[in-house]
């Protein structure tokens, strides 16, 4: 099963004031490396966005209301999620919105406890006590957040991905793969052998009897 890794902005925190979604993107791939395939929208959220919004994300209500609206871009988005595993990072909150969009154009919903890994879940279960934002989890595995000036639903995508990586105790896939291409015995070579160098340390009789070897072997040769 190929995974989702999914990330949403919004207009504001609770789907109980009527808060929308403006932007949702997804990137696909295949054991955690992408398959290439992304889905990434702004959406007209059919409402003001909060100050407080856009103050995290930058999408003024002027941008927004160019867009198309979340009906418009509800078949191929959930096209691209079918039958794939979703890893969002505090689920709840994303699932919540997806599905109040879906309820308000009279779709069916998404099954909240199929196929979803909320990757906050995870970093509670393995760093309990520790704050556990998506920023603090990058600072913790030494991923690059200079270009995360604002949130962005695709970059944190992104990111997302390599703070999954780091959660599960896995390889980036490609140092993974590379490990394991190493690791192939080659057909028509002679197995490796392993060497070991032993550091002996001779005595002084083993000393004094070598140095006149030496002597003897060069006035034999040289006179």
């Amino acid at each position: 099963m190929n995974e989702i890794i999914l990330d949403t902005e919004t207009t504001g925190l609770s789907v109980n004031d009527d808060h929308r979604i403006l932007e949702i993107a997804c990137i696909e791939t295949k054991n955690l490396i992408p398959t290439n395939r992304i889905f990434h929208k702004l959406i007209n959220p059919e409402r003001k966005v909060s100050d407080d919004a856009i103050e995290i994300h930058g999408y003024t209500n002027e941008i927004l209301k160019k867009q198309p609206k979340f009906k418009d871009i509800v078949n191929e988005f959930m096209e691209f999620i079918s039958g794939k595993k979703l890893i969002i990072h505090n689920a709840p909150f994303d699932i919540g919105f997806i599905n109040h969009e879906l309820k308000k154009i009279n779709m069916k919903i998404l099954d909240t406890e199929k196929n979803i890994v909320d990757t906050l879940s995870v970093a509670r279960s393995k760093y309990p006590g520790s704050s556990n934002s998506l920023d603090n989890l990058c600072k913790k595995f030494s991923i690059d957040l200079s270009r995360r000036t604002k949130h962005n639903a695709l970059l944190d995508c992104e990111l997302l991905r390599k703070v999954y990586i780091n959660l599960i105790d896995e390889k980036e896939p490609a140092l993974a793969f590379k490990d394991s291409i190493e690791n192939i015995p080659i057909t028509g070579k002679k197995e490796k052998k392993k060497y070991f160098k032993n550091i002996i340390k001779l005595t002084e009789k083993e000393i004094e009897s070598h140095d006149k070897f030496l002597k003897k072997e060069l006035k034999r040769n040289f006179f």
